[in-house]
């Protein structure tokens, strides 16, 4: 019966063809888990669309995202769940619960769509992890026009955050500390830094995480990843010097400076800015 119900079943769908007794039972020996007060399922491994069927309810928000592998700087500690807007609370397992409408779609699968998730989490994330998740998803498989379209057409807390994100939001982003970084620069109004920008010299070829074509500044986000050997150091050490010869201010930052210096990331930045735009006489 629980398996024909979708894995979740009441008190009341479940007693109208077994007795109470059998259903007691069933939840002493294990056969059967009481998810909520009222609500039953079939036994396994506790996870986040087990509490969503918990609250009769769909994964979403920061939990969504990690279901569609989008990143996030951590992953909740409780698991989101959205449940219908005139859904009463009901006692249940540890969750974050919000209240919106819901898709038919999303409950089929207890999980908002990509776009849904997106759109949730630019709503509620600081706009840094809001921006690397919207990135992801347009490198996944999500359009930015349908992005920006649904964005524009949201009302409430956050909407204005949101379609900041949609229309700050590139594919073109190669990593989530790329995306933080590129935050940090919108933010600041430091205009002209694009993403993921080539830069040629002779048969030199090189693509820089953020560029200023015009101040020839790139801005790279550096990773913890180490050099794996003397050849992978001496390569990088060729492109950082190829770079300088043709031109261009290098400026690397670590992941550490980008989520807690950047004021400093920023200021820095913009010196260099200051300093490579200021008009030379003739």
């Amino acid at each position: 019966m629980l398996a024909q119900l979708g894995g979740r079943g009441t008190f009341a769908q479940l007693t109208r063809v077994i007795p109470k007794r059998e259903l007691a039972a069933a939840v002493r020996s294990g056969a059967v888990v009481r998810l909520a007060r009222g609500v039953y399922g079939l036994p396994g491994p506790s996870t986040d669309q087990r509490v969503a069927v918990a609250y009769d309810g769909v994964v979403s928000h920061q939990s969504a995202a990690v279901a569609w592998r989008l990143p996030l700087l951590a992953p909740p500690e409780q698991p989101h769940i959205t449940v219908p807007t005139k859904r009463r609370p009901r006692p249940g397992p540890p969750a974050v619960l919000h209240w919106a409408p819901v898709e038919a779609d999303d409950q089929a699968r207890r999980l908002t769509s990509l776009l849904r998730t997106v759109l949730d989490c630019s709503r509620t994330l600081p706009f840094g992890e809001a921006l690397a998740v919207a990135d992801a998803s347009l490198a996944n498989k999500l359009t930015r026009p349908r992005l920006i379209a649904a964005a524009m057409a949201m009302r409430g807390p956050g909407s204005k955050q949101a379609r900041q994100v949609a229309v700050a939001a590139t594919g073109a982003s190669g990593s989530f500390l790329e995306s933080m970084l590129r935050a940090l620069v919108a933010q600041a109004g430091l205009e002209g830094f694009e993403p993921q920008v080539v830069v040629k010299r002779g048969q030199f070829r090189a693509r820089v995480d953020l560029g200023h074509r015009q101040a020839k500044i790139a801005v790279e986000a550096e990773g913890y990843e180490f050099h794996g050997s003397s050849a992978d150091f001496a390569a990088d050490c060729r492109r950082y010097d190829e770079l300088v010869a043709a031109g261009w201010l290098v400026l690397r930052f670590t992941y550490q400076q980008v989520l807690f210096e950047p004021d400093w990331v920023v200021a820095t930045i913009r010196q260099a800015l200051k300093q490579r735009l200021v008009p030379t006489d003739r």
